[in-house]
């Protein structure tokens, strides 16, 4: 389900999607010699758009057409902007408008002729509808596991169920989702559904963050923001042994308000990072700081299993001669 009230990523400038509804007429206009091109410039102007944004697709018994080249609006800018733009379009050459004049459209645009009072409690109503369906989006949440081994039934995943049953405490709404090979085009495809036709707020995924050629995950969640926050947990030298890649990484990226979270496959550092995840998820940390934490506590806890095997080895009884 693609989110049809609003951009998520910024609700203090509510954008509204135009749905495919984006031509504005204007009736009662009248034109001597008028260049089009001024119209469009002027219609975007007023509109808070770019000027190549508009343009008049058709003019016909006193009737203009404009078409705007856009998927979604500020409703800032456009509410209540009937009188201003009528007001603008009179004072080009060749234009006459009376009171008789009207602007209209099937979709968002015609908030234009709203009056200002109506207008805002229109936007008032609809950044609360937004605000509430981003609350709604924020809490649902899938899990991907991913690996050919779980995939094709020779090791059991026992990630998707500790991590749904830790959100679950914390309110979300979570779906198992399918066993992903490791395949970037797959996963990636897969994490860009959830998002955009799914409607999810939360995507997690469990396993191939390591260091071998068949890991991938984090090289798909980048190709749907490549800003993604995926700092190390270890490093190796490249090219030694398995070693295909120089580290073992998590990710955390944001996409239309989205997030998405790689941890790695084993059992025991995923039941401690989405401890640590659930805990900040109530923050207002950025992908950055959030993907920070989480690799920090699975460091530390790498250390200390490191420390612990090292104290079994020196404690180890020698050989027998």
């Amino acid at each position: 389900m693609k989110n049809m009230y609003h951009d998520r990523s910024n609700l203090s400038m509510t954008r509204f999607h135009l749905l495919q509804k984006t031509e504005l007429k204007i009736e009662g206009i009248l034109l001597q010699k008028s260049n089009l091109n001024d119209i469009a410039a002027v219609v975007a102007y007023t509109l808070g758009m770019q000027g190549d944004s508009v343009f008049v697709s058709d003019l016909r018994d006193n009737t203009m057409t404009l078409d705007i080249i856009k998927d979604s609006v500020n409703a800032d800018d456009i509410l209540g902007k009937k009188d201003e733009l009528l007001q603008r379009l009179a004072n080009l050459p060749g234009i006459s408008i009376n009171e008789n004049t009207l602007i209209s459209s099937n979709g968002v645009l015609g908030w234009i002729a709203l009056d200002d009072r109506k207008a805002r409690r229109a936007l008032k109503r609809s950044r609360k509808m937004a605000e509430e369906v981003r609350q709604r989006l924020s809490k649902r949440a899938i899990v991907f596991s991913t690996g050919f081994e779980v995939a094709a039934g020779q090791v059991k995943d026992t990630n998707t169920a500790i991590i749904a049953q830790r959100l679950e405490a914390e309110g979300y709404l979570v779906t198992r989702g399918s066993t992903l090979n490791d395949d970037e085009l797959l996963i990636a495809g897969k994490l860009r559904q959830a998002i955009y036709d799914d409607g999810y707020g939360l995507v997690i995924t469990t396993g191939g963050v390591g260091a071998e050629d068949k890991d991938c995950t984090i090289e798909a969640m980048l190709t749907l923001d490549p800003d993604a926050a995926t700092p190390y947990i270890c490093k190796y030298q490249k090219g030694a042994g398995r070693h295909y890649k120089d580290g073992v990484k998590i990710g955390v990226g944001q996409v239309a308000g989205a997030l998405i979270v790689a941890l790695p496959g084993p059992n025991n550092e995923v039941k401690s990072s989405v401890g640590v995840l659930s805990r900040l998820l109530k923050s207002d940390l950025d992908k950055y700081a959030l993907a920070k934490e989480i690799a920090e506590n699975l460091r530390t806890e790498l250390q200390m299993k490191m420390k612990h095997k090292g104290r079994e080895e020196l404690n180890k009884e020698p050989w027998s001669q």
